[in-house]
């Protein structure tokens, strides 16, 4: 049924939470701020906020990088410099890299019967980081990053971007899978192929996007493709 399988990164392969939570703690500590699970859980909110914005087209992606940012410092009072902060920050998130229970497993089963793609909104620097650190570039026929790509998920744009990359691609036989509805799961329908919601952190469904298929464990992944 499948020949393509495009595959999320972050909080699908790779643990975000994870890596956001040593990268930020140690951003806090360099720049004088305590980083205590308040702080921290505040950071998180406003981030995954702007990320939200930045989906709908409201913001650009390097508008979202600095403006989490402000918005924090603006918060706190804190008289910090948002785009040295974000330097800082994007080089410590990729020295980080954490995966997801079963990733290294799914690969090795998916990788000689799929085409194989990595789909990611990050930045390329910082991903590019990451993917080698976990191991996973060997394992994809190619990773399509967003800042190269030019358009983000979930652009119908991004998605025909990287199908243009493709001998041979059939919208028909592709599937995404990820753990976000408003990016990787609207991403493929507006793409027109099949999708697959990673839903291991039992977040709430949306009755305005619906997936094809719901998986708790990439374990599953094996009775859909």
């Amino acid at each position: 049924m499948f020949n393509f399988v495009f595959l999320d990164a972050d909080d699908t392969l790779l643990d975000f939470l994870l890596t956001e939570r040593a990268a930020i703690t140690e951003s806090f500590q360099r720049f004088g701020l305590s980083p205590t699970d308040d702080l921290i859980t505040q950071y998180s909110a406003i981030n995954k906020a702007c990320w939200e914005r930045m989906e709908r087209g409201e913001i650009t992606r390097d508008r979202v990088l600095i403006e989490r940012f402000e918005i924090l410092f603006a918060r706190l009072g804190a008289d910090i410099d948002p785009h040295v902060f974000e330097g800082t920050y994007q080089a410590l998130l990729g020295q980080h890299a954490f995966l997801v229970e079963g990733a290294v497993e799914i690969l090795a089963y998916l990788r000689p019967k799929y085409k194989l793609y990595i789909a990611s909104n990050g930045v390329a620097a910082t991903q590019d980081s990451r993917f080698r650190d976990a191991g996973l570039t060997g394992w994809f026929d190619d990773i399509f990053i967003s800042e190269r790509i030019g358009h983000h998920k979930p652009e119908k744009a991004y998605f025909d971007a990287c199908f243009a990359q493709i001998p041979g691609f059939r919208r028909d036989r592709a599937i995404i899978v990820g753990d976000s509805l408003s990016s990787d799961i609207l991403g493929g329908i507006n793409a027109g192929i099949a999708t697959c919601w990673f839903n291991y952190r039992r977040r709430p469904a949306r009755d305005d996007i619906r997936p094809d298929y719901t998986i708790d464990t990439l374990e599953e992944l094996k009775s859909i493709l």
